[in-house]
């Protein structure tokens, strides 16, 4: 180590306070950190791209600094979505100081990455007070039983007005509207519960039946649309 002829001809002064690093939660231990192995926990972020164009969702189980759980979920790129399949190949095993300087394909990845590593290195996870933290799996515990993102995309116009184009419950197939025109409730195909039945041997035919299901007052509806077509 170098030292300027500045500092070599200073006298040495002690430091007085010195009490180290402030104590985070992490898995119900309050937890001084000094090095990446002593970080743990679990949590979720988010980041864009440079155009903001799309976004990613990033969800991250740590254990002792290593990354042993990654869930990615991305919208609105196409590049974006083939990206987090190379992110998912990438970030289990890495520390998360590897994975913060790891080039993970894509802007918003690596938007999430960063916002995930101020979020746990702060012991702001979502595991802080959850003793011995969450199991490996968490991850598919946020997407359901039928593993697939939550997604909502609606659409609107001020000539057309709004249209429900797919929410939790799955792909919305059909609006239904009062005598206003006003939507009072929708049809939907439920896509995670349909590929079960056809798994399961069952046709296509029934399985679209039993995954199909209706919410609000689809019973009261003057008429129904194609929110993709009408």
């Amino acid at each position: 180590m170098i030292y300027s002829t500045e500092i070599k001809n200073m006298c040495t002064v002690h430091q007085g306070a010195k009490h180290g690093a402030a104590p985070i939660p992490e898995e119900a231990k309050w937890v001084k950190s000094k090095e990446v192995s002593d970080i743990s926990g679990y949590t979720h972020g988010a980041g864009w791209c440079a155009p903001q164009q799309g976004m990613c969702k990033l969800s991250l189980n740590v254990k002792n600094g290593i990354i042993q759980e990654a869930l990615i979920e991305t919208i609105g790129c196409s590049g974006m979505t083939h990206s987090a399949a190379m992110a998912a190949e990438i970030l289990p095993g890495l520390t998360i100081l590897e994975a913060l300087n790891t080039d993970l394909v894509c802007d918003a990845i690596n938007t999430a990455m960063r916002e995930l590593f101020l979020q746990i290195a702060y012991g702001r996870s979502q595991s802080a007070f959850s003793e011995d933290g969450l199991q490996i799996g968490a991850g598919l515990e946020d997407l359901g039983k039928g593993h697939r993102s939550m997604v909502g995309t609606t659409y609107g116009t001020l000539e057309k007005g709004p249209r429900y184009l797919e929410l939790t419950d799955g792909y919305i197939t059909e609006l239904a509207l009062d005598e206003n025109d006003e939507i009072i409730g929708y049809k939907f195909v439920n896509f995670g519960k349909m590929m079960d039945f056809i798994k399961n041997g069952e046709s296509a035919a029934d399985a679209l039946k039993k995954a199909s299901g209706q919410y609000g007052r689809c019973d009261d509806a003057v008429k129904f649309i194609d929110p993709r077509k009408q």
